[in-house]
């Protein structure tokens, strides 16, 4: 019998030992945890949390509690963890670089020391703690690309069954504005055009091909944008200054909703869209507008649809009826 206490202390010593030379964190239950979530989050097993902590697997976790989490878990996975620099770019969320980076919001804040009151700016530079391919990693960003296709293919399918008359309504539906479809499409009233209106349109079409110059308001049937919109402006007695960002300032302010033709459209085409207008051009209805266009050198006529244009629109200005 004393053989046997002899064999078993120095085995319970060790395994005091190795309990007590294991490097815990402490973590406060939030809403919704169990042991199982707790775990499976922080790289271990139930049945280490339960030694650790000294409780039972069928324990009840309360809000607030505090327990111990061995540390030795997450040290395979700070190996896979590298630093990387991200630039914001327009549109982006805090949630969506997280997603796309394998990582957290709050990851995020803590590497970059920002507060829930922050916001993102445009061209601000963030450090991501970012997760190599691991094979769970791997695994997830394989089922997000599995759930986007079903998701799509869901999609497709759901339009596919819409009824034709449906789906026409639809798209009508998408083409106009709200206050259009409370108080009558605008489409109508486009038909109503004023004369000066009509005389603006009809003279501006007759430049279409026209070359592009830069500075040029009709020498030789030469035009920039700006000289393109004074000169018919001009030749219909209206006198509007020649820039267009001293046109976007004269007459009246209208909505892209409000647009009628023969109103001058204003955008912002910088590169880096600095919020000042550098280009415009006449609304001639259905959605298009002419334009003396750099790119095209020539006057064309473009859809307000194209996205391009669509994201910087400016808005528009009614001088036809001063």
């Amino acid at each position: 019998m004393k053989r046997l206490y002899k064999l078993l202390l120095p085995l319970s010593v060790a395994t005091i030992t190795a309990h007590a030379t294991t490097k815990t964190i402490k973590h406060t239950v939030k809403s919704g945890e169990s042991l199982y979530t707790i775990a499976k989050k922080n790289h271990t097993t139930i049945d280490t949390l339960c030694q650790v902590n000294h409780i039972k697997r069928d324990k009840v976790l309360k809000i607030g509690q505090a327990i111990k989490i061995p540390v030795k878990g997450t040290k395979s996975v700070r190996k896979h963890i590298k630093k990387s620099t991200y630039t914001v770019k327009k549109g982006d969320t805090l949630i969506g670089i997280a997603k796309c980076y394998h990582t957290t919001v709050s990851a995020i804040r803590e590497a970059n020391g920002l507060s829930k009151k922050d916001m993102l700016k445009y061209g601000q530079r963030l450090t991501l703690p970012v997760v190599k391919n691991t094979p769970r990693s791997m695994h997830l960003a394989k089922k997000r690309v599995r759930d986007q296709e079903k998701k799509l293919a869901r999609t497709l399918i759901s339009q596919r069954h819409i009824a034709p008359k449906k789906e026409k309504k639809r798209q009508q539906a998408h083409r106009y504005s709200l206050s259009d479809i409370v108080f009558g499409s605008n489409h109508k009233k486009e038909h109503t055009l004023s004369a000066k209106s009509q005389k603006i349109i009809e003279l501006a079409k007759k430049k279409l091909g026209k070359r592009y110059v830069w500075g040029a308001v009709g020498q030789k049937n030469t035009f920039d944008c700006s000289g393109l919109t004074s000169y018919v402006c001009k030749a219909n007695g209206i006198h509007i200054p020649r820039r267009a960002i001293e046109q976007s300032k004269y007459g009246k302010y209208v909505s892209r909703s409000e647009l009628k033709p023969g109103d001058l459209v204003f955008f912002d085409t910088s590169k880096r869209r600095r919020g000042y207008v550098n280009h415009v051009g006449i609304y001639i209805g259905n959605g298009k507008f002419i334009h003396a266009s750099s790119a095209k050198k020539k006057v064309v006529i473009t859809s307000l649809n194209k996205p391009f244009y669509s994201q910087r629109f400016k808005g528009g200005r009614r001088v036809a009826s001063l």
